[in-house]
């Protein structure tokens, strides 16, 4: 009985993905005049991605003072328009280091 009801929620899971994606390719044929249709369909790959990383930046470290440090490196050198690894590699380092203080922990 428990294989059956897994089985059926992986097929709705998958309907609902396919129907997503293939929905706006069969109802939209044209390209889309709107502006603010386009604005936001522009935004949207950045918001997607802000929405799932910045709640994880918060839980994984040990601790907020840390998370914060490190956002708030990686903002400053991603505006600076430094490339990916380089503000990756900040911000780990600087979670290592704030870490690092006596009165983070």
């Amino acid at each position: 009985m428990q294989i059956n009801s897994i089985l059926l929620a992986i097929l709705a899971m998958a309907g609902v993905t396919y129907l997503i994606r293939v929905l706006p390719l069969v109802l939209i044929r044209r390209e889309i005049q709107n502006r603010t249709v386009r604005s936001f369909l522009h935004y949207v790959p950045y918001v997607t991605l802000s929405v799932m990383t910045v709640p994880a930046i918060f839980t994984a470290t040990a601790s907020i003072v840390s998370a914060l440090a490190a956002l708030a490196v990686a903002v400053v050198l991603g505006l600076r328009g430094c490339k990916l690894p380089l503000v990756a590699a900040a911000a780990c380092l600087t979670v290592f280091l704030v870490e690092l203080l006596p009165f983070v922990g």
